[in-house]
């Protein structure tokens, strides 16, 4: 479908949709609700349309004056460098346009949970994971997101074998969400008396936090035990069976959460991991063909897929998806300039999806 096509079906739905709010006995409804939000998104987009129409018809026009060799020279002059700077409107207008008409995720506007955990790598692997937990929290800080730990599992060594945050503030997911999957590090570990490069790995998982009408969990269907909390090495550090393990039985999904004292403090934090990992879950299920697509632009942000090495030697970062290095490793792990790699991969899986469109 040409660009003119899916224009002229936009101006068709936005006046079906103005029609129809304006019948009798609709407003105040659920329906008139929905279809008001849906004309206010697409308002924006028929002004655009509406000062493309405008332009096409002045370029038109010039067209014929500078065609009419009869006409006065200088008009016909000034005419043609008229025409040229508004012909250079016209792509900026145009993209303007389909950027406005790309689907909207709903989730972007959401906030996350962050999942961190330590990949291949035993106790280094296990401290990156701790620092790339606090360049998050560090990111979250500069972008004045609320930041709460939800778990986190010590190795008493500094590292952490999984940590599990919660990311509140305006559109969390659509800024975090690329950050999708394995992160590599390579360094020489200061446990090695050699001297000699390591690599190890963790593997980081952001999802949309899910609202209790987006999942139904119906609680026959999960299994909930409880026990004592434990620290690193295995310790006590309550006296009480204050932790939860929640399993989705359909599923099979685990949710552990052991840091506060109150077993029901812990339960709704396991649930509300639940309950994102569950709308993740259906969320990547009906996006399995669009995601197909897009694999080949900038990967599929699965988990199991390696997206960035952090070497250290080099003070490198690199992203492999869009090919980006940075060296100024120091000012990625700070979250100080995090923004410089995040902002690449959102315009990248932009023009993906306008490649998509066009």
């Amino acid at each position: 479908m040409s660009i003119d096509a899916k224009l002229s079906q936009v101006v068709a739905r936005h006046a079906d949709l103005g029609a129809a709010m304006a019948e009798e006995g609709v407003a105040g409804s659920a329906e008139f609700v929905r279809m008001a939000k849906e004309y206010a998104e697409l308002s924006p987009v028929i002004e655009a349309i509406t000062e493309l129409a405008d332009l096409r018809h002045e370029i038109a026009s010039l067209d014929e004056m500078i065609a009419d060799q009869d006409g006065d020279d200088e008009l016909r002059h000034m005419a043609t460098e008229e025409r040229e700077a508004l012909v250079a409107r016209v792509p900026v207008l145009e993209r303007r346009i389909k950027l406005a008409l790309l689907p909207r995720d709903e989730a972007d506007a959401r906030n996350a949970i962050l999942e961190v955990r330590a990949g291949t790598g035993g106790d280094e692997a296990a401290l990156f994971a701790a620092e790339l937990f606090r360049m998050y929290q560090r990111y979250a800080e500069i972008k004045g997101w609320k930041f709460e730990v939800m778990n986190a599992s010590e190795t008493g060594l500094g590292g952490v074998k999984e940590a599990v945050a919660s990311i509140g503030g305006k559109g969390v997911f659509g800024r975090l969400k690329l950050e999708s999957g394995v992160h590599r590090v390579q360094r020489v570990p200061e446990t090695e008396a050699g001297g000699r490069i390591h690599t190890s790995a963790a593997t980081v998982a952001v999802l949309p936090e899910a609202e209790d009408i987006d999942i139904e969990i119906d609680e026959g269907e999960l299994r909930i035990d409880v026990y004592r909390a434990s620290g690193p090495g295995g310790q006590s550090v309550n006296t009480t069976d204050s932790a939860v393990r929640i399993t989705h039985l359909p599923t099979g999904i685990v949710v552990t959460q052991q840091d506060e004292k109150s077993q029901h403090k812990n339960r709704a934090k396991a649930m509300r991991v639940l309950r994102a990992r569950l709308y993740e879950r259906k969320r990547a299920e009906a996006d399995a063909a669009r995601a197909a697509q897009r694999r080949g632009q900038i990967g599929s942000g699965d988990r199991s897929e390696r997206i960035r090495t952090y070497n250290f030697p080099q003070n490198r970062v690199t992203d492999h998806r869009i090919n980006l290095t940075l060296y100024k490793l120091g000012e990625v792990m700070s979250g100080e300039a995090l923004d410089e790699v995040i902002d690449p991969l959102l315009a990248e899986d932009q023009a993906a999806r306008l490649a998509a469109i066009e």
